[in-house]
């Protein structure tokens, strides 16, 4: 969708510049989008990267900020990264150190993930805690105990988790582990760690997130065997090592969904493509509800036709495949021009 050449001429401040967004209200949007990859799989297999010796190349990688700043991770761990286009190209055959650069990690939540991997690697990872030492409930509980039931010794000090496997030969050991909460972030640290363990890890209660599945195709793709992704019981059989892969990650669904609302809130009709619908089937639903046309013009393709009156609608979050807790937001925006009183509950702690 380019802007439209009939907008008003732009009268920016002296001291405007490019963090100063300048909108002009009344036009409908209309056109196509271009989904791009999903970010949360993007930033997870980059971590699972560091479980294969040999060269990984991800396509459909979005250039995004946090994508940066896990490149940068893992380019202090000593993993050789090229980047052209969408495409990028890891090598972590060398990795020079198993302690994670701090000031990076700390501002990176889902660069903590890559503890499992490193972990099962080396058999010791040194990780700072997502948002350093803060007082408070750890966010990374059902990481530490899943690896510690796998047979890790784990310490945190000082905002730092420390971990290493105890024995000669430096692996972890399947087991099966049950999860209080299907936290994503947990679910994808321990399916990592498992994927090199000695024996079965089963995770039950896992988090069925198409990100989760996308991270376990690309492990599968590597030469792991993982079984039930998408469902809540993964079974995960260690194998002694990964191999090269290309990989394309899945589109971004919560970018779908937002543009999706952006077409419902303007009023206008907008396509979006690539998508797989049946990664948006709670939003669909929902947008529907509200009084919106959603068309499916191809098996990736999906438009979104203008309504003249919103009806309000009540809302819970929920894991998936319920309502995703990213969509939230931009429903609340929605439904604040509904006709009609709605309620959201958020009910999924991050």
């Amino acid at each position: 969708m380019n802007p439209s050449s009939s907008l008003p001429d732009a009268k920016l401040s002296p001291e405007a510049d490019s963090s100063v967004l300048q909108i002009w209200g009344g036009h409908p949007l209309r056109g196509h989008v271009k989904i791009s990859g999903a970010k949360n799989s993007a930033l997870v297999i980059m971590a699972g990267s560091l479980l294969c010796s040999g060269d990984c190349r991800i396509r459909n990688v979005p250039l995004l900020a946090d994508v940066e700043r896990m490149s940068q991770v893992l380019s202090a761990l000593g993993v050789r990264l090229t980047r052209q286009g969408d495409i990028l190209d890891i090598n972590a055959s060398e990795i020079t150190t198993s302690k994670a650069p701090y000031e990076l990690v700390t501002q990176l939540r889902a660069s903590f993930f890559a503890i499992g991997a490193i972990l099962a690697r080396l058999g010791t990872a040194q990780m700072p805690l997502p948002g350093g030492c803060a007082i408070g409930a750890r966010p990374v509980d059902l990481h530490v105990r899943g690896l510690q039931a796998m047979g890790a010794e784990v310490q945190i000090e000082h905002g730092i988790c420390n971990a290493y496997v105890p024995g000669s030969n430096g692996r972890l050991q399947g087991a099966k582990i049950y999860l209080d909460s299907p936290s994503v972030g947990a679910t994808e640290t321990l399916m990592m760690a498992a994927t090199l363990a000695d024996g079965e890890t089963i995770i039950e209660n896992a988090a069925r997130e198409p990100e989760v599945v996308d991270l376990a195709n690309f492990c599968n793709a590597m030469g792991a065997k993982i079984q039930g992704a998408g469902s809540s019981q993964i079974t995960i059989l260690g194998v002694p090592k990964l191999h090269s892969v290309d990989y394309s990650i899945i589109p971004d669904r919560i970018e779908a969904g937002t543009f999706l609302v952006a077409g419902a809130i303007t009023r206008s009709e907008i396509s979006l493509s690539p998508v797989l619908p049946n990664h948006l089937i709670a939003v669909i639903a929902k947008l529907r509800e509200i009084g919106l046309t959603i068309i499916e013009d191809a098996p990736d393709c999906l438009r979104i036709l203008p309504a003249e009156t919103l009806r309000a609608r009540d809302i819970d979050t929920l894991p998936h495949p319920g309502f995703p807790t990213d969509m939230q937001a931009p429903f609340m925006t929605l439904l604040s021009v509904a006709d009609g009183d709605s309620l959201i509950n958020e009910a999924v702690l991050k």
